[in-house]
């Protein structure tokens, strides 16, 4: 018989490994884009903040250009949005004006890159693509691999006693591999399309370069942007929630 103990002690080790590994790899590409640049978080209660963001697997840290001190007199840095709050995001805006040179270059270059894409980098996406479709498939091949291995004996035994450990795998491997392709929006990576926005009990339209999506976040460079309907608009970019933001059109 199979020493169950040990085999406990190696799910436990074996799954926090896992767990740790993916929880330090899984960032959201959108937001992924954004990183080490200025960027404004409008949140839907209407609060603004504006910091060089910081992107972790746990959440989003805006880090302010200088202290300030708040209504009670404290010394304040930066701004922490942890990844439960992802709810309360609005919009992340990239505004151009607030780049550096360096970062408005770059900025300029992958937008070149990203409108209309050269047939080397549509083929870099398939690609991409094939792994993601390929890896959609991953829990189900698991799920069926472990049902089966539960049926034969005496291996069954162990994997049922030891099913807290294996389903806690499985739940970080779901969380990390996660569909976010989208048909009705890949065919449009490249292109100007018109997101539509819901703020509030209002909706706007905004025409710009769809750069990427991901399971959560849409992200559209190039866009006119106002926070508020009586101020300026301004070049930027915006990474916004797909529960609030919808591609609508296509803008070409």
């Amino acid at each position: 018989m199979p020493d169950t103990f040990a085999i406990t002690v190696i799910f436990i080790v074996l799954s926090t490994v896992v767990a740790a590994f993916i929880r330090r790899k899984s960032r959201d590409k959108c937001l992924k884009d954004f990183s080490d640049d200025m960027v404004t978080l409008e949140k839907t209660d209407a609060k603004i903040v504006g910091g060089k963001l910081n992107v972790e697997n746990t959440g989003l840290e805006f880090i302010y250009p200088e202290k300030h001190k708040d209504t009670n007199g404290h010394d304040e840095t930066s701004f922490i949005l942890y990844k439960y709050e992802y709810p309360n995001i609005a919009a992340l805006i990239r505004y151009h004006d607030q780049l550096s040179e360096r970062g408005k270059k770059e900025r300029e270059n992958e937008l070149k890159r990203t409108y209309h894409p050269t047939l080397l980098r549509r083929l870099k996406r398939k690609i991409q693509n094939v792994f993601k479709t390929v890896r959609d498939s991953v829990m189900e091949v698991v799920n069926m691999l472990v049902s089966q291995a539960k049926k034969a004996a005496p291996a069954g035994a162990v994997l049922t006693s030891q099913d807290k450990y294996v389903s806690q795998m499985k739940q970080e491997l779901m969380g990390s591999v996660g569909t976010s392709f989208e048909p009705l929006l890949e065919k449009y990576i490249g292109h100007r399309v018109v997101l539509e926005l819901i703020k509030g009990d209002k909706m706007f339209e905004y025409c710009g370069v769809l750069k990427e999506y991901t399971a959560e976040f849409v992200e559209i460079m190039d866009v006119n942007y106002k926070v508020r309907e009586e101020g300026p608009l301004r070049k930027a970019d915006l990474v916004v929630p797909r529960k609030y933001g919808v591609i609508r059109h296509l803008g070409e």
